[in-house]
């Protein structure tokens, strides 16, 4: 029984933290959309909207906090340049087809990190990953009825390779409340550094501010702390295969809140992406 519920919780934990992390992605361009906010602007908010929470809630619960100096600072860099290429990218793209692109990169630097650590490449997982990539090259292959920004896909491509990074370092948490929020306060550090490079560009509505503020407030300090609590309790390879259902909920979610078209090659790179993941899941030698 004791299993049972400890199971449970932490399938709750995964999916919850799957949903924040697709939601991430309407948040940022429904902001970006409107014009009335910067990439910058909303990067800010959303790293220190994240951190003020973090803190809040540890406060409220240990009634302490400190910051260690000598730690985590590779894992706040990795947060931080994973959210302000992530934000940029999303100036000239649909959040559905970004998500996508972030999560296949994401899982192919997780790929490559857990063979250095030596961890065990099935064969499903290897046909499996193949597949999942296959699929994303074909959504990134030149169309003439379908296009993406090159300057724009490498900076996701960058996002993503900070995140899998990031995802990695989690694995070695012992304390997912503490370390987040140390993340998320180091991550402001790094966010305010960069204000000198920004400072002209600056601009926000409360609408936007409202939309950044949620997405660091909830779908990124909380999902993240989340998915640090789980991430020790899974296999690198294992947590890459799951992030790749987060571009699946991040396009119907697209689709219901900002009315992106849901074309014939989105369609097939994703069928042909989860098909992957399917494969790459199923137990085998």
């Amino acid at each position: 029984m004791r299993s049972l519920v400890f199971d449970f919780k932490l399938l709750s934990f995964i999916i919850l933290s799957l949903i924040f992390l697709a939601a991430n992605s309407i948040l940022c361009r429904m902001a970006l959309i409107t014009s009335n906010i910067d990439a910058y602007t909303f990067t800010f908010i959303r790293v220190f909207s994240g951190a003020l929470t973090l803190l809040f809630l540890y406060f409220i619960k240990y009634k302490k906090f400190e910051v260690k100096l000598k730690t985590n600072w590779l894992s706040s860099l990795m947060l931080f340049l994973y959210a302000i290429c992530f934000s940029y990218s999303y100036l000239n793209m649909q959040a559905g087809i970004g998500t996508l692109i972030l999560f296949a990169i994401v899982q192919l630097s997780m790929i490559i990190i857990a063979l250095f650590y030596k961890e065990k490449l099935t064969l499903n997982k290897l046909l499996g990953i193949f597949i999942a990539f296959s699929g994303l090259a074909y959504l990134l292959y030149p169309k003439e009825d379908f296009s993406l920004s090159f300057e724009h896909t490498l900076l996701m491509v960058f996002s993503g390779i900070a995140w899998g990074i990031y995802t990695v370092l989690g694995k070695k948490s012992k304390d997912a409340f503490f370390n987040t929020s140390d993340n998320f306060i180091k991550a402001s550090f790094f966010a305010i550094l960069f204000f000198i490079f920004f400072i002209d560009f600056i601009k926000v509505d409360s609408f936007t501010f409202l939309l950044a503020f949620i997405s660091g407030a909830l779908t990124s300090a909380i999902g993240y702390l989340l998915w640090y609590e789980v991430l020790p309790k899974m296999q690198i390879i294992t947590a890459s295969i799951l992030q790749l259902l987060v571009p699946i909920l991040a396009i119907v979610l697209s689709i219901i809140f900002l009315d992106e078209k849901l074309s014939l090659t989105l369609v097939i790179a994703t069928f042909v992406i989860l098909f992957g993941i399917l494969i790459t899941l199923k137990k085998g030698k």
